[in-house]
């Protein structure tokens, strides 16, 4: 088994990041240090640890959705000692880490999980799981700028997707708006309205495929069940 698979299985992180923790040294199999992307292991007789922890296969996944508020880090732990959206789930009886991410001044849906191989068919672009947010919007926003979001900018050297844009308000100087993306790049929807000279002042995520907050208020969690799954279009190992 691959080695950043192993990892995810455990419940550690998505494969993605476990390819992170590989790289930075942070990785062990049998007591050395494993640093190469792609090394396999035997997942029955190897013992691999994670910054000195020994880990091992959950055997009950756990998958939660969580209403995020406004200051709170889309990660397991903060060297600079912000909260993390963990500090809102410590009951969920499991060892779970974020599924993608939101920043940290942005509100709305996050998933959880312990299901490393779950949350990479969630934020993987290949299987095309629309973001939806709802963004408020400093700056002239004209018909030439919409276009250019839908057909997608560049941010950083490379072009984004297509986004889709609904907007439900619009005056002079500021718009607000609903817009859906199937990428998950760092800061995106924010840097895509600065590449078009806007800036945007709130951003909450309303739903992950046909998976919206419902009632769920901001802080508060609860666990997935069979029509989230369905609702999502992503399985899960149960």
């Amino acid at each position: 088994m691959r080695l950043n698979k192993y990892i995810a299985l455990c419940g550690v992180s998505s494969r993605r990041k476990a390819d992170e923790l590989i790289a930075q040294g942070k990785v062990t199999v049998n007591g050395f240090a494993v640093n190469t992307m792609g090394t396999d292991i035997d997942a029955e007789s190897d013992t691999v640890c994670v910054d000195g922890l020994m880990i091992s296969p959950e055997k009950d996944h756990v998958y939660i959705m969580l209403n995020k508020p406004a200051g709170y880090i889309s990660a397991c732990t903060d060297d600079r000692g912000r909260k993390t959206v963990l500090d809102l789930v410590k009951d969920a009886g499991s060892r779970v880490f974020p599924v993608g991410r939101l920043d940290y001044d942005t509100e709305g849906l996050l998933l959880l999980t312990s299901d490393g191989d779950f949350a990479y068919r969630c934020t993987h672009p290949k299987h095309e799981i629309g973001k939806k947010y709802l963004a408020f919007i400093e700056g002239e926003l004209d018909e030439k700028d919409v276009s250019m979001l839908r057909d997608g900018v560049i941010i950083e050297g490379r072009r984004t997707s297509g986004a889709k844009v609904e907007i439900t308000e619009k005056k002079t100087n500021s718009a607000t708006l609903y817009m859906t993306i199937h990428e998950g790049r760092n800061r995106q929807i924010k840097k895509m309205f600065e590449s078009i000279g806007c800036i945007v002042t709130y951003l909450k995520r309303v739903s992950i495929g046909n998976l919206g907050l419902g009632d769920l208020k901001a802080g508060k969690w609860r666990y997935l069940n069979e029509n989230d799954f369905m609702l999502l279009g992503v399985s899960a190992e149960r």
